[in-house]
């Protein structure tokens, strides 16, 4: 894997592993028609966590400025996929703030104090749920990806939540996303136990969440990603994460032989995602509370360093060796 700064004049080679960072909006633009296989990524929920970054998705004045907002990233990524890929995508929810402007820690979850949150939106009342995942997913299903799924990611360990006046929250959403009718889907590489032996994947995925050891507090689960590369990709091609945070997305790519691209805004994330991503494979797993699957497929050929690019890793441990 190798590491660039792009700026809006430079322009992406994508022959190996890639960690940019810089503004998804500058980034996407560079990037070939149709060069991508698969997109897994998180992007920023809306009103939930300031990142301390300019230029940063989920700090918009309103919901709707958020949507469209991320309408338009996407729509960049759908420029970049592959006619036979398919986008998968991760968001949570949350709940109108009574336009208080901050949110008070939890005792039980002191990550979820803020200094600044957005009134509440326009036609929603105090303590209603924002429904946000679902407004981004009829906003892009308008907008012309074709909405095939929405797994539950139920978590076992949820954070626990001070309420007495409705359910503590145990799961979010993951929506799948295609860009055209007839697409690549190995059903077989993912099956699941059943009462009569493997069966189609269900749409409830059981998983638990892991804690992050570095700045970034709500980082992917190696778990939650693996089963979207295996039923999206084949060995080689390349995964596209726009909002790349640390680097987990990466990680299981270099996992099953993948290559990726990740684009990271924060310079804190794209430290820690090279630093995971430097680390052996197996170690790297355990740190994110996975392992390296028993049988991997066959490394992608070599591929050739970009111009003036200097690589992240050794040649003796890029991704595919």
């Amino acid at each position: 894997m190798k590491r660039t700064h792009v700026t809006k004049a430079s322009p992406l080679a994508l022959d190996e592993s890639l960690l940019v960072e810089g503004d998804v909006t500058e980034v996407l633009p560079r990037l070939p028609d149709e060069s991508v296989q698969c997109v897994i990524t998180s992007p920023p929920y809306w009103g939930l966590r300031d990142y301390g970054v300019a230029g940063q998705i989920g700090l918009e004045p309103t919901l709707a400025a958020f949507v469209n907002r991320l309408t338009g990233v996407f729509a960049e990524v759908r420029r970049v996929l592959r006619p036979d890929g398919t986008l998968w995508l991760n968001l949570g929810d949350g709940y109108t703030s009574g336009n208080r402007g901050r949110r008070a820690p939890d005792r039980k979850n002191p990550n979820r104090a803020m200094n600044t949150r957005p009134d509440n939106p326009p036609g929603l009342k105090d303590k209603d749920l924002l429904g946000v995942p679902w407004r981004l997913a009829f906003g892009l299903q308008q907008d012309g990806w074709y909405l095939r799924s929405d797994v539950i990611w139920h978590k076992p360990n949820a954070m626990p939540e001070s309420v007495q006046d409705r359910p503590t929250r145990a799961h979010e959403y993951l929506f799948m996303f295609t860009k055209s009718g007839r697409y690549h889907y190995d059903a077989g590489a993912i099956r699941e136990p059943g009462g009569r032996g493997p069966r189609n994947r269900r749409s409830v995925w059981h998983i638990h969440t892991t804690p992050s050891a570095g700045a970034h507090i709500a980082s992917f689960p190696l778990e939650l990603v693996t089963p979207c590369l295996l039923a999206s990709t084949r060995p080689g091609d390349l995964v596209l994460d726009p909002f790349f945070g640390v680097g987990t997305v990466g990680l299981a790519a270099r996992l099953l032989d993948r290559r990726f691209l990740g684009i990271e805004l924060n310079p804190d994330y794209v430290a820690e995602a090279e630093r995971l991503l430097s680390q052996p494979l197996d170690a790297a797993a355990r740190r994110n509370g996975g392992r390296r699957p028993a049988s991997p497929a066959k490394p992608p050929a070599p591929s050739r360093r970009a111009p003036g690019a200097a690589p992240l890793l050794p040649s003796s441990r890029r991704p595919g060796k």
